[in-house]
């Protein structure tokens, strides 16, 4: 039997081994130390920031980065409706209203129409989510933005070293955040990092990362903070992770390729797009068939697991969730992909050859 083929795992080697166990030899194991400055400095860098501030993990990071801009309750933000859910639940931690638009047919990431028509008097923010690797549309995004006097923070959490006309992601909007979960492009365990060229928002968030603590006065607080520190050992993995990003994403679109070559000629087939103003770096690669409906994707999913590859389904739409439920509410484009989508196995582990054996399944199949 074939041995058990997972939709991501995370790719460690002995760099990663090396750092983190000069982390912890170091003593300094939680939220000080010298790979927390590296790994902030070293990520700024390769995405074009002036800053970079770590985070326990990328749904804080949002939150922050919210918080750092002024969303308050009585506030409205808008957020695709095909994501995962943190980046409706970080505008609804901080009392304000995400409101959410369609996708893109093309991209799937935020349509830009549908913002135009979703902005309101109470409209402070947008959060364009670059899904599963490409990048939305910005250069409109931000004309809106700036014709509306809105804030844009980049929910990158799945697009590390993507690119807009040629600028990473993360470095476009008002500010960026990454994840570096388990499954991610890079991986600190958990662990997320805001990235911004705005100094004041970036010391705001740096201030409030720490349980709002002043800087003159040790233990003495004027507001409300967090405690959403990364610690050192986690930013040691993170820094061993960065200096192989490129051989990482070089290695995804490698694999993207392989299984656009095995699944050429399928009818009703569509993987991931990348538009010519993109750069994708295939996060995860995805699978849409024109024939599913939620039934028949399940069916097909549950096929693939009985044959050892596993699969996981498109998001939902934030929208069809309970707690964010309208009588009456649809975005038409992301509410027909969702059922139509599944992610493939994607992790950088994967060889030529169990991409073959994938491929030659989903054909049986289909």
């Amino acid at each position: 039997m074939t041995k058990f083929i997972p939709v991501s795992e995370p790719t460690i080697t002995e760099k990663e081994i090396e750092y983190v166990m000069q982390a912890v030899k170091s003593g300094w194991i939680s939220s000080l130390g010298e790979y927390i400055n590296k790994f902030e400095e070293e990520f700024a860098k390769f995405v074009g920031t002036k800053y970079a501030l770590t985070v326990a993990n990328g749904t804080v990071g949002l939150h922050l980065a919210l918080v750092s801009i002024g969303i308050k309750e009585g506030d409205e933000v808008i957020v695709p409706d095909l994501t995962f859910i943190a980046t409706a639940n970080a505008v609804k931690y901080t009392g304000a209203k995400p409101v959410f638009a369609d996708i893109d047919k093309e991209t799937w990431c935020i349509s830009v129409e549908d913002i135009e028509r979703k902005i309101t008097t109470r409209t402070k923010a947008i959060i364009p989510v670059h899904l599963y690797g490409h990048p939305a549309n910005m250069n409109p995004i931000i004309e809106i933005a700036k014709k509306y006097n809105l804030y844009i923070i980049e929910d990158c959490a799945e697009a590390h070293g993507a690119e807009y006309k040629g600028k990473k992601v993360g470095s476009i909007g008002h500010c960026g955040v990454f994840s570096f979960y388990g499954n991610k492009i890079i991986t600190t365990g958990e662990g997320g990092i805001v990235t911004t060229n705005d100094e004041q928002l970036y010391e705001k968030a740096k201030y409030l990362r720490d349980h709002a603590m002043s800087k003159e006065k040790r233990y003495w607080h004027m507001e409300i903070g967090y405690n959403y520190r990364m610690t050192n050992i986690q930013a040691a993995l993170g820094l061993a992770q960065l200096e192989r990003i490129d051989e990482i994403i070089q290695k995804k679109k490698e694999i993207f390729n392989w299984y656009r070559e095995g699944l050429k000629g399928l009818e009703n087939i569509k993987l991931n797009p990348e538009k010519e103003w993109a750069k994708n770096v295939f996060w995860m690669v995805c699978l849409v068939y024109e024939k599913f409906d939620e039934e028949k994707r399940e069916k097909f999913m549950k096929e693939l697991k009985n044959k050892s590859i596993d699969t996981r389904p498109f998001f939902y739409p934030c929208s069809m969730m309970p707690m964010y439920k309208q009588d009456n509410f649809i975005n038409p484009v992301s509410y027909d992909l969702y059922k139509k989508g599944i992610n493939l196995p994607s992790g950088y582990n994967l060889t030529f050859e169990n991409v073959s054996y994938i491929c030659k399944t989903i054909r049986e199949f289909i």
